[in-house]
């Protein structure tokens, strides 16, 4: 029998489905009561012990409620107005004092969950950091040697993939304290206290070092305020009118990088007591002879390794990258497979799972499908999983849970719209001329979900990937992209005389990838690339617009899609018994998942038992 939805305790008018929340196993729901108590109690306590001292002055005889002493009514006014001015001076200056505090947040190495030894994926990070930790561990011995240990580490790569991840596992592996901060975090509304923000976190990183034989800071996505400072002091050439404006931009974003620029070069500062000691020897000095002067106490060497990590490391100040500053950088790509193979095991040998995810070569079809995907994401994908199980009343995730999870991930969730039904055959069928032209035409590629169901902005869609892993595409294979992607309008042409506005996503990718042939990757008649050009008042900011701006690349992008829409007409011309069954399926079951598209096109071909393909074109052969 179906499951009925039970209604919260709280009353909240939301019926819960989970068996997890109706079990009364709300973590939420009992935090909050214990915290309600809480308070509670503290009121009560403060309420009695009121009531208590209110007793004890009725049981004396006294007024309940206490007077000022005899006198002191000709104070009391003096006492409010220095009060009010106390308040008026803390409410000005206590902004200031806020904002003058490091941002950082000093984390110990017991803190920290993470070692280097749960780092996975990232052995080519790991190897380097290692040696970056032994010379950070052992800098006396290397300074010894006469080498000077490294000071700045700048991790750069896409969003996800594992560089504060790894940075805290550096901090745990060299067990010194670890100073987190978000570049964003030292910007202040006041003009100047930026920088003074800056100096206050290279004086605790540097306290800490000294106190703890060493200390590793991390400011988080450093490109916030280390922008290049090429604006500063230029001369910019007006147009037209025969003179040069003079242009000095003195904005406080270039301060922030100088003194970054500072603090990475002024790690070694002397000790108070040096200083004491130094300011003692000048005094003494300025009495001495030159051969009797004493030597003043000099720098002391700081045991201080910064870690900054940036999406935009392009945008950087060139000066922050010089040897002494973050003189090596590290790049964090996207996890190869057999990487997020290990990042899947990762994962779920920390999660509850089926039986059916302990199969080997389950995980290995996960690792190979889950291309583009960083450790964050994947993560992400297993936590999502495991909604889908709970939702359903179950508390660990199967397979289908994971696929159901990439599925809402990638596409969106399902929207519940009603088609009429012409405008739900116009959707398959454009949708079925997608799927039959990626068959016959994307011999590298699978197909994986084919559907008329809304998700997002999408009508429909078909959802493909490449059979191996692959990082580069021949000409044939992007000329059979363009017609795939053209496939919808095909469709839309031959059974209905006409297209609607549904291609209009289409022909933007294919667009996108006709100009990227011909402007970029020299398949036109030219082999100049117009990546070269840089942005500027002659030329537009991406790709597609500087091809769209030259007359001749122009008609040759153009050539390339209209050749394509004509190929992928005649494919589908000749195969029309695939696209119907495709189409029919669609508005049978709205929705076709792997191996289900290509059995409904297998049962199609057992019918007629061969394939038509037009014969290739005698020219485009040639070029």
């Amino acid at each position: 029998m179906a499951e009925q939805s039970v209604q919260d305790p709280h009353d909240t008018g939301v019926p819960i489905q989970s068996s997890l929340a109706r079990d009364g196993k709300q973590d939420v729901g009992r935090i909050q009561d214990r915290s309600r108590r809480r308070r509670l109690w503290k009121a009560l306590l403060v309420i009695a012990v009121l009531d208590i001292y209110v007793a004890i002055r009725v049981w004396h005889g006294q007024s309940p409620v206490p007077r000022l002493p005899d006198g002191w009514g000709y104070y009391a006014f003096f006492i409010v107005y220095f009060a009010v001015l106390l308040l008026v001076g803390l409410a000005m200056t206590l902004p200031f004092l806020i904002s003058a505090r490091s941002p950082a947040r000093m984390v110990r190495p017991e803190e920290i969950e993470i070692g280097l030894k749960q780092v996975v994926g990232l052995d080519g990070q790991v190897d380097e950091v290692m040696r970056t930790l032994d010379v950070f561990l052992a800098y006396r011995t290397f300074r010894g040697l006469g080498g000077n240990p490294r000071r700045g580490v700048l991790f750069e790569g896409p969003p996800g993939t594992g560089k504060t991840f790894l940075a805290k596992a550096m901090a745990k592996q060299a067990g010194v304290p670890f100073l987190f901060a978000s570049a964003t975090q030292f910007q202040t509304m006041f003009f100047g206290m930026t920088a003074f923000r800056i100096r206050r976190y290279f004086k605790k990183l540097r306290k800490a070092a000294i106190r703890e034989g060493g200390a590793i800071g991390f400011i988080e996505e450093i490109d916030a305020i280390a922008q290049n400072r090429g604006g500063v002091d230029t001369m910019s050439p007006a147009s037209g009118n025969g003179r040069s404006i003079s242009r000095f931009m003195g904005t406080e974003s270039s301060g922030f990088v100088n003194e970054l620029l500072v603090q990475m070069q002024s790690f070694d500062e002397p000790s108070r007591t040096n200083r004491i000691l130094s300011w003692l020897g000048d005094r003494l000095n300025g009495m001495l002879p030159p051969d009797w002067r004493i030597k003043a106490g000099g720098p002391v060497y700081h045991n201080v390794l910064v870690i900054a990590a940036t999406n935009r490391a392009s945008s950087l100040d060139p000066a922050l990258l010089r040897p002494g500053r973050f003189d090596r950088r590290l790049y964090f790509d996207f996890p190869t497979k057999r990487a997020r193979r290990e990042l899947v095991d990762f994962f779920l040998n920390r999660k509850a799972h089926a039986p059916d995810l302990d199969d080997d070569t389950a995980r290995e079809r996960l690792a190979f499908e889950l291309l583009g995907y960083t450790p964050a994401m994947l993560e992400r994908l297993f936590d999502e999983a495991l909604v889908v199980a709970v939702r359903d009343g179950r508390t660990t995730m199967e397979l289908k849970d994971v696929y159901d999870a990439r599925l809402t991930q990638e596409l969106g969730l399902k929207s519940p719209v009603t088609y009429t039904d012409h405008e739900r055959t116009v959707i398959a069928t454009h949708e079925a001329g997608h799927a039959t032209a990626a068959y016959l035409l994307g011999t590298t590629e699978r197909m994986e979900v084919l559907s008329i169901i809304k998700r997002r902005e999408a009508l429909g869609l078909l959802a493909r990937s490449d059979t191996q892993e692959r990082f580069t595409k021949s000409r044939s294979e992007l000329e059979g992209s363009i017609a795939i992607a053209l496939g919808g309008m095909a469709a839309e042409e031959i059974y209905f005389g006409e297209s609607t506005t549904g291609p209009g996503g289409d022909l933007g990718q294919a667009t996108a990838t006709a100009t990227t042939m011909v402007g970029a990757l020299g398949m036109g008649s030219s082999l100049l690339s117009f990546t070269a050009v840089d942005d500027g008042p002659v030329s537009a900011t991406n790709l597609v617009g500087k091809v769209m701006g030259d007359a001749d690349a122009k008609r040759e992008a153009q050539a390339i899609m209209t050749a394509q829409k004509e190929r992928v007409l005649e494919v589908l011309g000749h195969n029309r018994d695939i696209l119907e069954a495709l189409r029919d399926a669609l508005i049978e079951r709205d929705e076709l998942v792997g191996d289900e598209i290509t059995s409904v096109i297998n049962a199609t071909l057992d019918r007629r038992k061969i394939v038509v393909l037009p014969e290739a074109d005698p020219a485009e052969t040639d070029r």
